[in-house]
């Protein structure tokens, strides 16, 4: 038994799957010779004790498959049992004879078979059936009768119910199995600094200013509000207006510059409210359809009460101060990073631990984690294992803008989602590689990508060039080409794109160092076209998951065509866009009709769900016409042609 799939690094990291799938497992089982093999899927939770057992099915080439269901998120292991089947060898070998008296030695040989199976049959009925079908072996000497017998398909199942395992070999791993909630495969992310939410332009929003943003935000139709960072912030060496190194007296620091007198990570800024506002305005979200995830940074500001109460968890320089962050040319002289490789680590990974139980302890299922690329990774195998070993259903987001390496091992040591380099493949070839690696390469039974058009930290020199179109074609991208995607907003729908300087990823005026007033109520925001693209991505199963995702030629570079659909190919949405955010671009697509399950002789119906309109195609070459001026993108539903008991053609 070897070359098992799924199995990542060898079974030395689990795969992951959703609850309610089916998991499909294939494996290589063969043997020397010509006999038969039998093969058996082998299946548990983790916590229990006993195996449960699927069949497995040869597809080909000793290639086997078999699948099981899970229905509840939590972890599991499975592997696989393959033996040499001594009935089945038989069953196969009489099939194959033609000479009378070879049929009856056979006939003779597969009745004491039969006997000795039935002396394992678990259940004294099967044993007397099985004795009885031998005793019909030796009963006649007829050939045709005896090989109608020894190939009828109801003795095969009887003797498949007491197989001969003496000899099994069971793949010697056990292979991990993560399975989390929905929610982990399919998500749709609003970022809001709650500072940022009150009514008067210049005043610190807090969290009831918040509450009365929430449907706001479920009216465009995202599940997750993610909260930056809700702590104190630090006044030492704390950030000004634009990351100016001296801050202004009225200036309010970066939400990622964590702790102060007021404390640390469990504790809450005291102009964002208290504790019970924090638990109203998580209540409230859940009302409305969205669940609160929170940023966990582990870094400390240098007024952080763990700097003085634990300074043996950070860096000291020989000048008796602190190593600050650094990512060059970036410097963050505000915040300092902990020392992982302190001689008191247990110390410090039982504090961070307890960072998520608190806000677990509070209400919150999904943590956004800041930088997990600088942090140890035994530390996250260790702190993720342990934190959802009690609780199943957390959901970690992993933003590591990193090397891919390190990105795939973060997954791989537990993050349930990734963010992913899509801000910056923006030509058609760039996306048609990326996306189709994530859908289809090996890192997809583990890495899970959660897409950004922006953030806080990114508006890249597409979005500060292109315009309303080049928000409207990232944001359609985005929604479609992933299962789970976000934005940073308000700055995104009300099309932020002044950087800093020139050249600069970072935005002019930026929230992270200052209180913003945003007009929401604004003629120009996207608002409307972001809740229509999520309403079609509620609507539509097929753009819930990622593995489906295929490309479509169309003979235009400036246009990228592709599809999703779900399994059996009820739910199938095609999605052009134009990469172009300046000029009307035209295009004819080459669809794979077999793929699509399309009759190539008859028409069938494109609706576009955007506008509503509906368009008739045949073939598979069929054009297309995107202009900034109107639609930067559309997104169809293929709707097949039928015919009613009426003899009325019409199209679901």
């Amino acid at each position: 038994v070897e070359g098992i799939t799924p199995m990542v690094d060898g079974g030395r990291f689990a795969a992951k799957r959703v609850a309610g799938d089916r998991v499909v497992v294939e494996a290589d089982c063969f043997t020397d010779g010509h006999d038969l093999l039998a093969a058996r899927l082998l299946w548990r939770r983790e916590d229990e004790t006993r195996w449960r057992e699927e069949p497995m099915a040869a597809i080909g080439n000793d290639r086997w498959r078999g699948s099981f269901g899970v229905d509840a998120p939590g972890s599991y292991v499975y592997t696989v049992t393959a033996w040499v089947d001594p009935f089945l060898s038989w069953r196969h070998d009489l099939a194959r004879r033609v000479d009378a008296d070879d049929i009856r030695i056979a006939a003779l040989i597969g009745a004491e078979l039969l006997e000795t199976t039935a002396g394992r049959a678990e259940h004294d009925a099967d044993g007397k059936m099985l004795n009885a079908w031998a005793g019909r072996l030796r009963s006649t000497e007829e050939a045709d009768a005896l090989k109608q017998i020894g190939l009828d398909e109801a003795l095969k199942a009887l003797a498949e119910r007491c197989p001969d395992r003496r000899f099994a070999y069971t793949f010697p791993a056990e292979l991990p199995l993560v399975v989390d909630r929905e929610r982990a495969r399919f998500s749709t992310w609003y970022e809001l600094f709650p500072r940022s939410t009150a009514g008067n332009p210049g005043a610190h929003g807090t969290f009831r200013d918040c509450e009365a943003r929430l449907e706001y935000v479920a009216a465009m139709g995202f599940d997750v509000l993610y909260l930056p960072p809700v702590h104190p912030v630090g006044r030492e060496r704390r950030k000004g207006k634009n990351n100016a190194l001296i801050a202004a007296p009225d200036d309010v620091g970066s939400p990622w510059a964590i702790g102060a007198a007021e404390g640390g990570h469990q504790a809450l800024h005291p102009q964002l409210g208290t504790l019970d506002d924090f638990r109203r305005l998580v209540v409230r979200a859940g009302e409305v359809g969205l669940e609160l995830a929170l940023d966990i940074a582990f870094q400390c500001a240098p007024d952080h009460p763990y700097v003085k109460e634990h300074p043996q968890w950070f860096r000291w320089r020989p000048d008796g101060t602190v190593q600050y962050a650094e990512n060059p040319p970036k410097k963050y002289q505000d915040i300092f990073p902990f020392n992982f490789e302190s001689d008191d680590w247990p110390g410090l990974w039982q504090e961070l631990k307890s960072v998520f139980e608190f806000w677990i302890g509070e209400g919150v299922k999904i943590f956004r984690v800041d930088n997990p690329h600088t942090k140890a990774f035994p530390f996250w195998e260790w702190a993720i294992t342990e934190l959802k070993r009690d609780h199943p259903d957390l959901i970690f987001l992993a933003e590591a803008f990193t090397r891919p390496k390190v990105m795939h091992r973060l997954a791989k040591l537990g993050y349930t989602q990734s963010y992913t380099y899509f801000a910056w493949r923006n030509t058609k070839w760039e996306l048609t590689d990326y996306f189709t690696e994530l859908a289809h390469g090996p890192g997809r039974e583990y890495f899970r990508p959660n897409v950004w058009p922006n953030t806080p930290d990114i508006l890249t020199e597409y979005l500060q060039v292109g315009g309303r179109p080049a928000f409207m074609a990232r944001l359609a991208l985005a929604a479609t080409l992933a299962a789970s995607y976000g934005v940073y907003g308000p700055a995104y729908e009300l099309l932020e794109c002044q950087p800093r300087e020139p050249g600069s990823e970072e935005y002019l005026d930026s929230e992270k160092y200052q209180v913003r007033h945003w007009d929401l109520g604004r003629e120009d925001s996207l608002q409307a076209f972001i809740a229509r693209v999520n309403k079609v991505r509620r609507e539509n199963p097929a753009l819930q998951s990622d593995w489906s995702l295929r490309f479509f030629p169309i003979d235009n570079e400036s246009i990228i065509c592709y599809v999703k659909s779900t399994e059996d190919l009820d739910n199938v949405i095609l999605t052009v866009v134009n990469l172009d955010p300046y000029h009307a671009q035209t295009g004819w697509i080459e669809l794979d009709l077999a793929t699509l399950d399309v009759d190539p002789h008859a028409p069938y119906q494109m609706h576009e769900l955007l506008t509503g309109a509906r368009y008739l195609w045949s073939g598979a070459r069929n054009f297309v016409r995107l202009d900034p001026a109107g639609a930067q993108a559309q997104i169809f539903r293929l709707r097949r042609r039928v015919r009613t008991e009426r003899d009325f053609d019409y199209f679901l």
